[in-house]
């Protein structure tokens, strides 16, 4: 693979799994499960929706999309859903699709980069469906994080580093 194309599928996955996820761990450690699923207004998100909205997009764009696997996404539910799914069920949810979407990018090369794909209706090549889902992805966690601010009032303290708990990390 060339540096550049390996750099932009090194950069994305970092993004999603390392920079992206933490933020929202943060938000959700300070959140009920009922505060998850709070909204301003009907025409705003909770935090509960968002999540939901991620899965199936990251799942649409990079486990279907590029990955080729079988996705069947019903796109709609994923804002009118209104029961209390608990954080921590959300949150693995997003976990598992982080993993899949991971496993995909990591098999992804140079040429693949630039293969074109049908995504949710739109001709693309597989830079710009991992181009968008970053995007994507970084545009609802900041929404997250604002809603998760709202909600609590406090300094999520996003810039001090994420303390790895991961086995062997304590």
């Amino acid at each position: 693979m060339t540096d550049i194309a390996q750099t932009f599928i090194s950069k994305s996955r970092k993004l999603l799994s390392s920079d992206y996820l933490p933020k929202i761990e943060r938000s959700l450690e300070n959140l009920s499960d009922e505060e998850v699923w709070w909204r301003p207004n009907e025409a705003s998100n909770s935090i509960g929706n968002l999540l939901l909205h991620l899965c199936g997009n990251v799942r649409q764009w990079i486990v279907g999309g590029v990955g080729g696997r079988e996705v069947e996404r019903q796109r709609q539910q994923e804002f009118d859903e209104r029961r209390l799914i608990p954080a921590q069920e959300l949150l693995s949810r997003v976990k598992q699709v982080l993993a899949e979407a991971d496993e995909v990018l990591a098999s992804v090369d140079a040429e693949v980069l630039l293969s074109r794909r049908q995504i949710q209706g739109y001709d693309v090549n597989v830079l710009d469906a991992v181009y968008h889902v970053v995007e994507h992805f970084g545009m609802h966690t900041g929404q997250i994080i604002l809603l998760t601010k709202a909600r609590t009032g406090e300094d999520l303290r996003l810039w001090q580093p994420v303390r790895d708990t991961s086995p062997g990390k304590l």
